[in-house]
């Protein structure tokens, strides 16, 4: 890692050495800056783009050149005449100022070469081709290489420190805007342009009275040639596995086809070397566009996933399988119309190994230290289908529908060997469906006056099994079997418990906007949620001799509560809200107070029994905005929210979620109020190529829902109830990032704070936590040169645990090094080693190494070959070390052994 240091800045010192600098200042025919004005220079030599920059406010320009060169210097503002004058640099650095005049017609002088990066209003377009040295294959490839452009830990695109909302190709949604699904397929040399729409909004009409600040999409223009025509790429692969038994293969077609009036994209992947597109998590949060009508409005309520929760990572399996077939279309029959939409389909199958050992803290519950092993096989099967459709038949109407339908079948089979409880084997299964339907509809009376109707209606069916076989230990589980009411006559114990979850949600609002004057406009909101949320559950028991046995005893809590073991739940959920917020622009502050006043209505019934809470709310919110610049703000917002939980945590009857994990609801559960502060700010300086982003957040829970635990042996019981006793977190996020010539430097720092009251056996506890991380990274950007990525990040995790001070730290250096060699050889590789170490337990590391070469022999050729090996080290496994609020833990997870596989890629 030293020795690639040392290259690296002997390569950047050598390059800089053999530069120097010209600059000064751009301004108009009365003398006065001009910002955002372009500059390029091309050597006259190579006839190539050797330098850029872009004006400051002070229409200062900096650019840096070779000595003893000949340059033409082309200046560029939209009304000005361009300016091309021609500069013999020399071993002195320059000073040269120029001035620009007003010319109505063509420029004469004919600007050959674009500019890298150009503004237009709130667009930043990127040309594409600046950026590439011909090494990369994909959109994110690209986009890894734009200042101010991000792919974050989660595989989404981030610009300017937010999360890109949508992503467009030529104007078209791609697969309703999921960034990762593009980031992944897209091939790079088919992009011309990224366009950063800043401030966007999907509603022309509501953009000049609702906040869009935050709203960040990205539209790929394509190269001309790639309309009409399909293009894209075809790779197939295949290699031996330390196995002799498996075999890997690769199958990846990704296919595009654009026209003015529809577009078709076809993504497949077959694969079992564990590269896949989506992961079910993936897919899981794929929303499909969708938004809540009442995000805003200060009520939250949690309808619960009672999928199968504890799918692994892909990259933590030691076998992995997956199928995805995915096609996205839009068609436009018409200039008011948009039809678009998607189906997906994703498989997957994984085998899992992981050996993990558990120490719980507080030496006063009697718990004893456990190690398990568990194996397991998952298999997830998903399919999502959605159709929307866009009718604008003028500028004053819009209405918007999408229906979007989603079903899942998995499984999910443990073997676990627990050193206090012995043996178990554990199935969960589940199928679950739903369907979410949304009608937007937006009216704009006139220039003052602008309605806007947006209603989601959602329908969830969830039918979660679980199995247990085992637990057949006297000491660990023979006192809560004969609380469950279970035969204990038995050689194991066959326990199953069958539930149901049925939800139906409708969450609608209508907002009337009235534009007071160029500075100020009024917002009114009156909406409603409706919930309805049926549970139904049975555990009951197989015995050996195979027959049915259905408990009917009930489990008494150490509160000397009689529970069910099953649940026939009801639960109703109403809100009505009125809503007003005032927004007020002077001079560089947007300023936005507002209030709602809600009527809340909660109902359930459990056995003939009803439990209501019915109550009023005025939940305030406030954001302030101050705008120093086109390219610089400060946000500060306030909110109260309201939050409210599902009916399983209302639910009386026992929920097995684990062999060693019970829990019950608790159904005169009131709701949880919190405040909500955050500060944000970023600023991006194009003539220095600078983005800074901090953010800052603090919660405090005044009135929280939270868990009461009670242990048996290693077996908890948990249950619900509301608490006073306030919860706080803080958090703060900041990242830097700077261009210097061919070298980007960055730093990134995460802190938070949190302070979590928890009972335990009807004790209560405060813990305090305190983490920081820091990340520096430095990359280059050479075309002719290789390029290296360095990063290092640095984690401590700080605990305080009934006055027990745990302490992690976590060191993981990297590097990642590509190179085009003869224009036609693509080498590429990353390691990474990471070391974690703790006061509470042993230091653990562990190394990966990835890395391939390929072979294209040209830009424009069809065939690629190449070669890819991943894990070259052939590790067994990753470790890691963590603590929860009760115990430290550490864990050793098995993974996919060292592949080497060769592949064939076809471009069309």
């Amino acid at each position: 890692m030293k020795n690639v240091l040392a290259l690296l800045c002997i390569v950047i010192a050598s390059s800089s050495f053999a530069q120097i600098k010209l600059q000064g200042v751009v301004k108009d025919s009365i003398g006065t800056p001009l910002e955002l004005a372009n500059v390029i220079a091309i050597n006259k030599e190579s006839n190539s783009l050797e330098s850029y920059g872009i004006t400051d406010s002070k229409g200062k320009f900096v650019l840096s050149l070779s000595k003893n060169t000949l340059y033409n210097i082309q200046i560029s503002y939209i009304g000005l005449k361009s300016v091309d004058e021609t500069i013999q640099t020399k071993e002195e650095n320059l000073t040269r100022n120029f001035n620009m005049v007003a010319d109505n017609q063509l420029d004469a002088v004919e600007i050959t070469y674009e500019m890298p990066v150009t503004i237009k209003g709130d667009t930043l377009i990127y040309n594409a081709d600046s950026f590439k040295n011909g090494s990369e294959r994909k959109l994110e490839d690209v986009l890894k290489k734009l200042p101010g452009v991000e792919i974050n830990d989660d595989g989404q695109v981030e610009v300017e420190g937010k999360v890109v909302d949508k992503l467009m190709v030529n104007g078209k949604d791609f697969f309703d805007g999921d960034s990762k699904l593009a980031t992944k397929n897209i091939p790079s040399n088919a992009v011309d342009k990224v366009q950063v729409l800043r401030n966007y909004s999907e509603v022309g009409q509501l953009s000049g009275v609702q906040n869009n600040q935050d709203n960040v999409a990205i539209n790929i223009k394509l190269k001309e040639g790639k309309e009409n025509f399909w293009f894209g790429d075809v790779t197939a692969g295949g290699g031996v596995a330390p196995s002799p038994t498996d075999e890997l293969y690769l199958v990846q077609p990704k296919l595009f086809y654009y026209s003015p009036k529809y577009s078709i994209n076809v993504i497949g992947d077959l694969n079992n070397t564990g590269e896949v597109a989506l992961t079910g998590r993936d897919l899981r949060n794929f929303g499909g566009g969708f938004r809540a009508p009442s995000s805003s409005s200060g009520t939250s309520i949690n309808l619960g996933d009672n999928g199968l929760q504890g799918l692994t990572n892909l990259g933590d399996a030691q076998k992995i399988e997956s199928k995805l077939a995915a096609v996205n279309f839009s068609y436009a029959p018409n200039k008011a119309l948009d039809l678009s939409g998607f189906i997906i389909y994703n498989a997957n199958r994984l085998n899992t190994r992981e050996e993990s050992f558990v120490r719980y803290t507080d030496s006063d519950l009697g718990i004893p230290d456990e190690e398990t092993i568990q194996t397991g096989r998952e298999a997830t099967n998903q399919g999502l289908a959605k159709l929307s459709a866009i009718y604008k038949p003028n500028v004053n109407n819009q209405l918007n529908y999408d229906i979007l339908g989603r079903i899942s079948d998995d499984s999910e089979a443990n073997n676990v060997f627990s050193d206090v409880v012995g043996s178990t084997n554990q199935l969960d299964e589940a199928k679950p469906f739903s369907i979410n339907q949304n009608v937007n509809y937006y009216y704009t009376l006139n220039e003052t006056n602008i309605f806007a109707f947006e209603a989601q209606h959602l329908i969830k069916d969830e039918d979660p099994f679980y199995n247990v076989t085992g637990l057949k230990d006297e000491d660990a589980f023979e006192t809560t079997a004969g609380a469950l009411g279970l035969d204990t006559d038995q050689t194991n114990y066959n326990l199953n418990q069958e539930r149901r979850i049925k939800s139906n949600q409708l969450d609608a609002k209508l907002d009337y906007y009235n534009i007071l004057n160029s500075k100020s406009n009024i917002n009114f909101t009156l909406g409603t949620i409706l919930s309805n949320q049926q549970f139904n559950s049975n555990i009951f028991q197989f015995l050996d001799d195979g027959t049915y046995f259905d408990p009917v005893a009930t489990l008494t809590t150490s509160n000397g509560v009689l529970l069910r073991n099953e649940n026939d739940t009801e639960y109703n959920f109403s809100d009505v809200y009125l809503g007003m917020h005032y927004t007020l622009k002077t001079g560089k502050f947007t300023i936005t107070p507002g209030f709602s006043v809600h009527a809340y209505g909660n109902k359930n019934t459990q056995f003939g029994v009803t439990y209501k809470d019915d109550f009023f709310r005025i939940l305030p919110d406030f954001e302030t905005r101050i705008q120093f610049k086109k390219s610089e703000s400060l946000t500060f917002s306030y909110s109260m929210e309201n939050s409210f939980t599902d009916v399983t945590s209302l639910a009386e009857g026992l929920v097995l979620n684990n062999y060693n994990s019970i829990q019950y609801g608790e159904p005169e559960l009131q709701n949880a109020l919190s405040h909500n502060i955050s500060l944000r700010y970023f600023s991006f300086n194009l003539f220095n190529y600078t983005n800074v982003f901090a953010f800052f957040n603090y919660n405090k829970n005044i009135d929280q829902i939270r868990s009461l635990t009670d242990f048996d042996n290693v077996i908890r019981t948990s249950t619900y109830f509301n608490s006073n006793f306030a919860d706080e977190s803080l958090s703060t996020f900041g990242r830097i990032q700077r261009t210097f010539g061919k070298l980007r430097a960055s730093l990134r720092a995460n802190f938070s704070y949190s302070k979590i009251n928890q009972f335990i056996e009807d004790e209560r506890s405060v813990n305090e936590s305190f983490t920081q991380s820091y990340t520096p990274e430095l990359s280059t950007n050479f075309r002719e040169w290789p390029n290296v990525t360095l990063k290092y990040s640095h984690s401590i995790s700080d605990t305080n645990q009934g006055g027990d001070d745990i302490k992690y730290t976590t060191s993981a250096p990297s590097i990642e090094f590509d190179a085009y060699i003869w224009d036609s050889l693509t080498f590429r590789t990353d390691f990474a080693y990471t070391e974690q170490s703790s006061n509470v337990g042993p230091t653990e590391s562990f190394k990966t190494w990835d890395a391939s070469l390929a072979y294209r022999k040209n830009q424009d050729a069809k065939w690629e070959y190449q070669i890819k090996a991943s894990n070259l080290l052939d590790i067994d496994s990753n470790v890691s070390n963590g603590s929860s609020n009760i115990s430290v833990y550490s864990s050793e997870t098995f993974i996919l052994p060292r592949f080497i596989t060769f592949r064939l890629t076809y471009t069309l």
